[in-house]
């Protein structure tokens, strides 16, 4: 069984990864830390498990085996790498870091302490995900020339995201960061893992400390452009993935949850509809084999990685107002 401390109650997800840790058969909950202690102790008391009121002494616990880091976007470096140098195991929602620098230090701590990590990254294991990838693989659209992938909802106009998501000096960014993660890694990974630049855009429908409305543009190193779209302002939009190509093109969820096929190189004209594949086992469950394995979580790692660079890049893309080169960040 491993023993699990839990770092914080502040991201909108922390519940659901208390339950997978819940209902995982290997994993229990024994600690809880909060940067507020009030929320903290509510939440240790609510799953049974001890409130530890120094983050320090959490991790110095030698029953402990590893930790789920919801805590701030600006507190993951230091406290994912606090953690790692402790030997304990970390399972982290997204992003990484909020920049490159930072999140090469955490990588930096974790392979000098030997721990298994693995970021949150679900909509890769989706099923509609696993199926995109095996007819990109057989090469049925041809050359990817466009991904275009959307998320939204209407948190910020219907208000029931907390009001600290709209703190940038804690979120380090508002829907691009947050939601916009999913429709980032997608793009980057439908286009090929290859992009050069990114320009973004971001708006303010809300007028809130960070921006509720986001675009960002990823030019492919061969050619191909990515669009990552996300916003906290949108009642009924679709999640949305195109992916359009040389020989084809691959629509899902416009607006239905169904995956759609037009290939110069299919057996037949017109659309098809082509079925989805069975999802990979989640994040968490994938942190838990790792860990009792030996083995590490080499692509969400790399694409973890990946992400923090492109977020970094939208970020200063809208900051500076021009075309971010992916190189020229601080490594």
């Amino acid at each position: 069984m491993l023993r699990i401390g839990k770092i914080s109650y502040w991201h909108v997800h922390a519940w659901d990864y208390t339950k997978q840790a819940q209902q995982h058969p290997d994993t229990e909950i024994v600690a809880v830390w909060d940067e507020i202690e009030e929320r903290g102790k509510e939440a240790a008391a609510k799953i049974g498990a001890e409130y530890i009121s120094r983050l320090d002494d959490l991790l110095a616990r030698e029953d402990i085996d590893g930790v789920i880091v919801d805590a701030p976007t600006s507190m993951h470096r230091d406290v994912i790498t606090a953690a790692a140098r402790a030997g304990k195991h970390i399972f982290t929602e997204k992003v990484l870091a909020p920049t490159l620098k930072e999140a090469n230090e955490i990588m930096q701590a974790v392979h000098d302490s030997a721990v298994k990590l693995t970021v949150s990254l679900p909509r890769l294991n989706d099923d509609y995900t696993v199926a995109i990838r095996k007819l990109l693989e057989e090469g049925v659209l041809g050359q990817v020339t466009l991904v275009r992938v959307r998320l939204s909802h209407h948190g910020a106009t219907a208000n029931w995201l907390p009001e600290h998501f709209y703190t940038l000096e804690q979120t380090r960014g508002g829907a691009l960061i947050d939601l916009g993660c999913h429709p980032m890694y997608l793009t980057h990974l439908f286009l090929g893992e290859a992009s050069s630049s990114v320009t973004a855009q971001y708006g303010y429908v809300t007028g809130k400390q960070v921006e509720d409305n986001a675009v960002a543009v990823l030019q492919g190193s061969s050619g191909a452009i990515g669009i990552a779209e996300a916003g906290f302002v949108n009642a009924h939009s679709p999640f949305t993935i195109e992916i359009h190509g040389t020989e084809g093109t691959l629509l899902y969820g416009t607006p239905e949850a169904k995956l759609l096929l037009r290939s110069n190189k299919a057996d037949q004209e017109g659309w098809q509809e082509v079925a989805l594949l069975a999802k990979r086992p989640s994040a968490f469950d994938q942190w838990v084999g790792h860990i009792q394995q030996g083995t590490t979580a080499d692509e969400n790692i790399r694409l973890a990685l990946a992400l923090t660079r492109l977020m970094e890049a939208s970020n200063r893309s809208v900051a500076e107002g021009r075309l971010i080169r992916l190189e020229d960040l601080e490594a």
